[in-house]
This record gives structure tokens, sequence and C-alpha cells, in this order.
């Protein structure tokens, strides 16, 4: 058997064993699974009014009961999941295609000018807090998914250059480096051939944490009416609407509420594995 067939079955066989991994695994699972199915299948039209059927509790009709307009709440929640993969996802790709090689340049150029714009300009976006960054941006320039998506990435931008920055740092002294550049390799050859791939797990990792604020970040957006508009479902906005009638149906808030918290909760659990299984020191200890 290769070395690469024997890493990857010991990875196999940590992440059978690592239960917060499979937790996460599973609900991520469910989480995508409801998006891509809702492409083709709904138990109703999420976006069909029936007023006669509002406000309705769950049932073997209606799964997760009705909201005040006689929506089909689980049908909803299928296409919101949709919406918050969507957000998320172009958001973190904003923030990988923008701040990894933002990171990657400013340590190939330490002390330099370009490495000190790259780093205040970073500590001048964490200044805000995310969420009322994004909040400010939809608000200047529209609410909307796009807008949204633009907010979400802006911040994940310098979460990724330092990163990426600050592990490319740690690479730049060691012995491979110092031979690619006996070899005649440019900065730019050896942070594309040698710097980045051994960044990948961590990106792989930080990735899936980002992904994880991203869809609560679109929710907290489509809350105050910020994210995705009538009549695209949202979760953030399913809440909104179901604070008026919490008493009347609390199902309306329930099952929103539930599936951001378990989403949430399966990305951050997800993250926190694949970071455990590629840290050699955990791994050991499990071991």
């Amino acid at each position: 058997m290769s070395g690469h067939s024997q890493q990857e079955t010991g990875f196999i066989r940590a992440a059978l064993g690592h239960p917060a991994f499979l937790a996460g695994l599973l609900l991520t699972a469910l989480f995508v699974a409801a998006a891509l199915v809702s492409f083709v299948w709904t138990p109703f039209d999420p976006e069909k009014m029936q007023i006669a059927a509002k406000l309705k509790g769950p049932s073997t009709e209606h799964w997760f009961g009705t909201d005040h307009f006689g929506r089909d709440v689980f049908s909803m929640l299928m296409v919101g999941a949709r919406v918050s993969i969507a957000v998320a996802f172009v958001a973190v790709g904003i923030g990988i295609g923008f701040g990894v090689p933002l990171g990657l340049y400013a340590a190939a150029n330490r002390n330099s000018l370009i490495d000190e714009i790259v780093m205040r300009g970073n500590d001048l976006i964490f200044a805000f807090p995310s969420l009322l960054l994004a909040i400010l941006i939809t608000a200047v320039f529209g609410p909307g998914a796009i807008n949204a998506i633009i907010a979400i990435g802006i911040f994940n931008i310098p979460v990724f250059a330092r990163l990426s920055r600050g592990a490319a740092l740690s690479l730049w002294t060691r012995e491979f480096i110092l031979a690619a550049r006996v070899a005649g390799k440019g900065a730019a050859r050896i942070s594309v051939e040698h710097i980045l791939p051994n960044l990948m797990n961590l990106l792989i990792v930080q990735g899936t944490i980002q992904f994880s604020l991203a869809v609560l970040a679109e929710a907290g957006l489509a809350y105050v009416g910020l994210g995705a508009q009538p009549p695209t479902p949202s979760w953030g906005r399913m809440l909104a609407e179901a604070q008026t009638f919490i008493s009347l149906a609390p199902h309306m808030a329930l099952f929103p509420g539930l599936a951001i918290v378990l989403t949430v909760l399966g990305l951050n659990l997800l993250g926190d594995g694949l970071r455990d299984l590629h840290d050699p020191r955990i791994r050991r200890s499990r071991g």
C-alpha cells in the first residue's frame, strides 16, 4: 500500500472514531440534502398562499405547519436552505479568492509597504463587528441577496488574508522553501507551488467555520429585512414574520430557529472535527 493510501486510510479511521466530526458531517449533509432536493421537489409550493390553511400546526399534511399566509413551513425551510448555502458559499468564496492571494503576497513581501497596507486594511475591517458592517453595507446599497453576499464576503477577506499570511510566514523559513529559492524560483511561483498546497488543510477548516458564520450572518440580515427579498423564502425573515404570531403559532418560530441552530452547530462541529483530524498532536492523543 502506498504512503498516500495509508494516509487516507488513517484519516478515515480517525474520522470514524471522532463523534463531533461525525455529528457535524451528518447535520451538514442533512442541510445540503434539503437544499439540493428543493430544486426538484418540495411538499408544497413555498410561495403559494392558502389563506384558508393559515396558522395550522404540524400535521401529516403539513409536517411543520403553515404560516400566516398558509404557506407550508417545511417547504419554505427547504428553499431557505438553498438560499443560505448560495449566499454563504459565494461569500466565503469571495473571502478565499481575494484574501488568500493578499495574504500570500504580503507574506512573500514581509515588512514591505504592501504588507503594511494589507495588515492595516485588515485591522480597519476587524474594527467593526461583522454583522454591523454587513448591515451598514446592505443599508447603503439596498437589500437583496447579492448585496448580502458582497457584505458578508468583504468581512471574510481579512479573515483569510491574515490566516494565510501568518501560516505562510512560518513556511518561508522551511528548508524546502529555501531549496526552491536556491533553484531560482521566484516568490510568486514558490507561493503557488509550495506555500499554497501546504495551507489547503488550514483553509478548508477555516472555510467551514466561516461558512457557518456566513449562514448566521445571512439569517441576521434577512431578519432585519436586508437579505433575500420576498417571495424568496429565507430563514431569518421567517423568524421575523413569526414574532407577531409567537403565541398563536409557535411552530412558525420554532422550526426556522432550529434549522439555523442545527446548521450552524453542524458546520462548527465539522470544522472543529477537521481541525482535530489534521492536528497530529490531537490525533496521537486520540490514538
